[in-house]
């Protein structure tokens, strides 16, 4: 049974402001309270191959993240795989760009969630929280773009 979550939101803001705010990688602390910090870890521009490493309070614990980027397509499509090995974590995940009329972007945000160990008891529950905090997010992640 898949754990996937989405959340999408209209920006205010032109395709290619808002695929450079989400590509940067280091903004997530700007629109999710559960990143602490993130930091990237591999030389070069931001592209495939590229890893970004996180500390993220989830559930009253605090654990270190590994994301690296699978795909970048400018000015539409990013994803991820989580490289670290945690009790719950994103099998994969992305977003998704659009125009959405003049000077507005429509932004997807998507992950799927698998569970290892006592994460596999969990996972439901954990993408549960999630989809529930979705729309939010999409609204968080709009309000970051937006005040920049």
């Amino acid at each position: 049974m898949p754990h996937e979550f989405s959340g999408t939101a209209t920006v205010d803001r032109p395709i290619e402001e808002v695929f450079a705010f989400l590509a940067a990688g280091t903004n997530d602390p700007k629109f999710s309270p559960r990143v602490l910090e993130i930091n990237k870890t591999t030389d070069g521009p931001v592209g495939v191959g590229t890893v970004f490493s996180s500390t993220v309070k989830d559930a009253g614990m605090t654990t270190s993240r590994r994301f690296e980027l699978t795909e970048f397509q400018p000015p539409n499509t990013i994803r991820w795989v989580e490289r670290s090995k945690n009790i719950v974590m994103v099998a994969a995940g992305g977003y998704d760009l659009e125009p959405a009329g003049e000077g507005a972007t429509k932004v997807t945000i998507h992950n799927e969630l698998v569970g290892h160990g006592f994460g596999r008891v969990i996972v439901a529950f954990a993408t549960r929280a999630a989809i529930k905090d979705a729309p939010a997010l999409a609204q968080r992640i709009k309000a970051a773009v937006e005040s920049q």
